[in-house]
């Protein structure tokens, strides 16, 4: 298969820039008159113009029964098929045979937020919340274990279903 190459010539006159600057010039007028659209962040989190899909990704929520303890069985199925690898779990037994996870930690530093754990989860257990402030002053907070996973209060994230091709 051959590479085609097409050759470009140069413009032989002398070119003006200044339609060039005046179009650029013209478009930043154009700006500053609009109405600006500054949100105060930290006081306005969202308005009608701008608020989060339902449908976000964000950090980490596992969901607790009616005693309080996390509803995980640790099947092992979120760290088998997280891609991103960064979900450790380990499964322990009590004296009736149920299982529970002993250590169940979450690194959101490798994680990317793709919400397989949540579909994958027999029990319906782990799920990404719509929770996006996530300013920590050291890594090591970014490690959610267990008991800050329970502890997480934000609503759960809807996520797309492939069966309903307009997200509703």
């Amino acid at each position: 298969m051959a590479i085609g190459v097409k050759v470009l010539k140069r413009p032989v006159a002398q070119t003006s820039y200044l339609r060039a600057t005046l179009k650029g010039m013209a478009l930043t007028l154009s700006h500053l008159l609009r109405p600006k659209v500054t949100m105060q962040y930290p006081e306005e989190k969202s308005s009608t113009d701008w608020t989060i899909s339902p449908r976000w990704r964000g950090t980490h929520r596992m969901l607790t029964d009616e005693q309080g303890r996390a509803k995980c069985v640790a099947c092992g199925l979120c760290p088998q098929i997280c891609p991103a690898n960064c979900i450790k779990l380990v499964p322990g037994e009590d004296e009736e045979g149920n299982r529970y996870p002993l250590i169940y930690e979450i690194d959101e530093f490798r994680c990317i937020f793709c919400g397989y754990c949540q579909e994958v989860c027999p029990e319906e257990a782990i799920h990404v919340g719509v929770h996006y402030e996530n300013s920590e002053c050291s890594r090591d907070r970014f490690v959610y274990d267990l008991e800050r996973l329970c502890a997480q209060t934000h609503p759960v994230s809807t996520l797309w279903d492939p069966s309903d091709p307009s997200g509703e």
